[in-house]
């Protein structure tokens, strides 16, 4: 953007204020520290110039608003237009209690709701079984039969909603379930909207939540991407989340690489299967982190979506803008709360959700300030959900598209970052010899994401240990009085309350239709046909979470991690 003798007057008075104005300074009060770096390391300039960018082509690095390469948002008018989906994550005890807060949250405000399912739901266990025993209902609501379903969403119109199903292994089985709700309240399928995480390959490189082996987890993947292309053309069947990457310890440029390659390989595994880029791509959306280091996170948002649409369009022939348009949910960083002085959260999280906005997300959850210590309580929810209508409404900051588009420093880094991000994503496809996707499975395999990530997150500490990396309340500021906030509690009676229901419902359903539908379930994987269809009706049967789960583990076999750690 500058040209040759431009830089050159700029390199020269560069040069004449460092020796004239900066280095008496620093000889005589230095600085804070010798290093500076973000909270992924990644060494941070004094000042940045145009010199930093000089390299850039700004018609074709940035663009503008809703165009190539989208470097400065996907759509035109951004937050201008309508504000990011508000989707606080919710969920906790019984179905009852969860529907509860929903109202709440719609009532306070909320745009789009967010589900937390607990630990049996989210593998694929009834609530029943002698290993949910303790964990119903304790990290997020039990969701055993569609009669769960049912009275979680009473009062709702799933037509009206725009509903976020966090869950993974057993994520079609919920997914089926949310439909067959539809077909109950005779909404439309094509008129149901949401999102379905769905998303195995970073259970397996991250996360580690898992039922089966992972080349049939992916088939079931793309069996719900298909399912949905046909059936909810405005649901999104994957939400490719490199949030949990982040909070297993990974740097911010791992986070979006390995996020992005999963991506990639869901696509690759889609056209396989014989559906056309085009068809499927524009409802792929993704999820991520946003930490501390201010700067960092919004160049890696920006980052993100210019390398989307390069490789979109360069390795899958993509010609829709919509399949080249990066569209993505952001929630706060988790791994960044306290419990000392967990009233300080409340600043972290505002510093991370205004980068998410500035970064340009789609959709924001904002972590409440007593999650450190437990579930969230009704009061810190609502703080969180202000933080969000703060920004909005009061800060100015959804005013302006993309505010720091141009900053030297911003641009330096989305150039960084994004040059970072392809080595991993190029070395993640020569594993797989040309297929991301084989290079994904075959570095998890090999244990090639874990001991990226375990690096990580062991330096980092180091550094905290080190107090290099200063975090206020923990190593720095601290304080010895008690801070504890009144937190929420959930009612150890919400475990047999659950239980009841899904022994009432057990009883109530026709045994034979049940036996059918698994039946046919089996069937359907044997021949190799699309699952969902067969789910569908085996939920609308009332089977259970289980009872389905058991039809897939009895036939490809339970997974178990052989991973060395050397």
């Amino acid at each position: 953007m500058y040209d040759d003798a431009d830089l050159e007057t700029i390199q020269d008075a560069e040069s004449e204020w460092e020796s004239e104005t900066l280095e008496p300074v620093v000889e005589r009060f230095g600085e804070r520290k010798d290093r500076f770096a973000t909270v992924s390391n990644l060494e941070v300039d004094r000042l940045y110039t145009p010199d930093d960018v000089s390299d850039l082509d700004y018609l074709e690095d940035l663009g503008f608003p809703g165009e190539e390469p989208y470097t400065r948002g996907p759509y035109p008018t951004m937050y201008r237009g309508r504000t990011w989906t508000m989707r606080q994550f919710a969920g906790f005890g019984t179905v009852e209690e969860t529907n509860e807060r929903f109202h709440y949250l719609i009532d306070q405000g909320q745009t789009g709701l967010s589900t937390a399912f607990d630990m049996p739901t989210l593998m694929g266990l009834d609530s029943d079984d002698p290993m949910s025993d303790g964990e119903v209902g304790r990290e997020g609501v039990a969701v055993d039969t569609l009669r769960d379903m049912e009275v979680l969403f009473d009062g709702i119109d799933v037509g009206e909603v725009s509903t976020s199903f966090t869950i993974n292994p057993s994520a079609p089985v919920i997914y089926a379930m949310y439909v067959a709700l539809a077909d109950q309240q005779g909404v439309p399928r094509d008129q149901v909207r949401g999102t379905l995480q769905n998303d195995m390959f970073k259970e397996f490189i991250a996360q580690k939540e898992w039922v089966i082996p992972p080349e049939p987890a992916l088939d079931l993947v793309t069996d719900v991407v298909e399912f949905s292309t046909e059936e909810t053309p405005k649901f999104h069947p994957i939400s490719v989340s490199g949030y949990h990457i982040r909070e297993a310890g990974s740097t911010a440029v791992q986070e979006l690489a390995f996020t992005l390659a999963d991506g990639f390989g869901y696509v690759e595994d889609a056209m396989d299967r014989g559906l056309e880029v085009d068809e499927f791509a524009p409802r792929l959306s993704f999820f991520f982190n946003c930490h501390n280091s201010f700067f960092e996170e919004i160049a890696k948002f920006r980052a993100a979506r210019r390398i989307y649409a390069r490789v979109m369009d360069e390795w899958y022939d993509a010609e829709r803008a919509e399949s080249k348009r990066l569209k993505f949910h952001t929630q706060t960083a988790g791994q960044s709360l306290t419990a000392q002085q967990p009233i300080n959260n409340v600043a972290r999280v505002t510093v991370q959700a205004l980068a998410g906005v500035l970064g340009g997300t789609q959709s924001l959850h904002t972590n409440s300030f007593d999650e450190a210590l437990a579930l969230p309580s009704e009061k810190a929810v609502r703080v969180a959900l202000r933080t969000q209508q703060i920004i909005a409404e009061e800060s100015g900051a959804a005013d302006i598209v993309d505010p720091l588009g141009g900053s030297f420093a911003v641009e330096s880094l989305t150039n960084e970052v994004e040059e970072q991000a392809m080595e991993y994503i190029k070395h993640i496809r020569d594993l797989g010899d040309g297929s991301v996707r084989d290079g994904i499975l075959q570095g998890i395999d090999d244990g090639y994401f874990l001991r990226e990530i375990q690096e990580a997150s062991y330096e980092y500490q180091e550094r905290v240990e080190r107090e290099e990396e200063v975090v206020v309340g923990v190593n720095k500021f601290t304080i010895e009085e008690d801070t504890s906030p009144e937190i929420l509690h959930v009612d150890e009676a919400a475990q047999e309350t659950q239980l009841e229901r899904l022994e009432r419902t057990k009883a109530e359903r026709d045994d034979a239709a049940v036996e059918a539908a698994l039946e046919d379930l089996k069937e359907a994987i044997g021949s190799d046909e699309n699952t969902m269809p067969a789910i569908v009706d085996a939920v609308k049967a009332y089977a259970t979470m289980g009872e389905i789960m058991q039809v897939f583990e009895d036939h490809y076999g339970a997974y178990t991690e052989q991973i060395g750690l050397a």
